[in-house]
């Protein structure tokens, strides 16, 4: 080899080496960040960050992404939910959410519930399941 094939060998380690080191002292600072409670720098995509906005961000009829309903209210929603797919059957979800004004999140639950008792019957997969009333 060449003088400068070494010289442009030798920049390159060097350079991977300085990456590794700065990769590591990174890697060490946001653990011992995560140990302590506290980070400098924001966290991109935690979940931490993404739950505690969206708890606060109301969906629909006092609907919260990520309160729990009482059981009270489940069966009402399920109620609810029952009479309007018997008023309109054939439709997917999307369209039951917003006729009913929640979000489809919502009515994951109760649909469960209602497919468990025997109450709809579904045609089709994934998102083009249609719910009707038995």
């Amino acid at each position: 080899m060449s003088t400068i094939d070494d010289e442009i060998l030798e920049a390159v380690e060097s350079f991977a080496e300085q990456l590794k080191d700065l990769i590591q002292r990174a890697a060490l600072e946001s653990v011992q960040a995560a140990l302590h409670g506290n980070s400098s720098s924001p966290q991109r995509g935690s979940k931490r960050s993404v739950a505690a906005s969206a708890a606060s961000v109301p969906v629909a009829q006092g609907y919260e992404v990520s309160s729990k309903r009482t059981p009270a209210e489940l069966t009402a929603l399920i109620k609810k939910l029952h009479a309007h797919i018997a008023k309109h059957p054939g439709q997917r979800i999307e369209k039951i959410g917003a006729g009913l004004g929640l979000p489809t999140k919502a009515l994951v639950l109760p649909v469960k519930r209602l497919l468990s008792q025997r109450k709809l019957s579904t045609k089709g997969q994934k998102r083009a399941t249609v719910y009707f009333a038995q």
